[in-house]
């Protein structure tokens, strides 16, 4: 199996990345706050690797830390959550603030990312409470205040970067972000935001 992948980043889309591997491309799909943190096309990277092997595919799922492959290894062992949806869960929150989120049963915040109902939340929290709670002991995941894209933050600078590596222009994205920001408020996930400003763009 796969374990490490290190190239260059080739092709960016939506929910992947392919990896130039002298000469070979490999797709790995990765969350979207990931996929914003990648180098610029061209740029070497290396990449904690994740084989997922079914009857009809073999999936390769990236992460840049080793805390978000332990936190997928422990979304995925779930019941009824795959690693598309584990995907999409990492999408929502960062995996420090993701961690806390779990430790302290914050079911509400975990239903306001995209395809999270309320059951799964609530079945996240149940199995994972007490698990997540050894990777903050290991050092794994401090504190994390919850982020806000007003101004120079974090987020917005995830945000614009995502837009950026879609093909938008820095000043467009910028703009896109902001409004979404705006529209959405502070308790917005990376998800939501992301999905806000591309309406707009796409609007424009």
């Amino acid at each position: 199996m796969i374990a490490s992948l290190r190239g260059l980043v080739g092709e960016k889309n939506a929910n992947d990345v392919v990896i130039d591997v002298n000469g070979v491309g490999y797709r790995v799909l990765m969350s979207l706050l990931a996929l914003a943190r990648l180098p610029e096309e061209g740029e070497p990277v290396k990449l904690r690797i994740r084989t997922v092997v079914r009857e009809d595919s073999l999936d390769l799922y990236g992460f840049g830390t080793k805390l978000e492959e332990e936190l997928f290894l422990l979304l995925t062992s779930v019941s009824q959550v795959g690693p598309k949806l584990a995907l999409n869960v990492m999408s929502g929150l960062e995996a420090e603030t993701l961690v806390q989120v779990l430790a302290k049963g914050e079911v509400g915040r975990l239903t306001k990312i995209r395809g999270v109902g309320r059951k799964t939340a609530e079945r996240l929290v149940l199995e994972l409470k007490d698990k997540v709670k050894l990777l903050a002991l290991e050092g794994g995941a401090p504190e994390a205040a919850a982020g806000t894209i007003a101004g120079a933050s974090p987020l917005r600078d995830d945000l614009v970067s995502a837009l950026v590596n879609l093909g938008y222009k820095p000043p467009q994205a910028e703009r896109a972000a902001d409004a979404a920001a705006e529209r959405l408020g502070p308790a917005a996930s990376f998800e939501e935001l992301f999905r806000e400003a591309l309406k707009e763009l796409r609007q424009r």
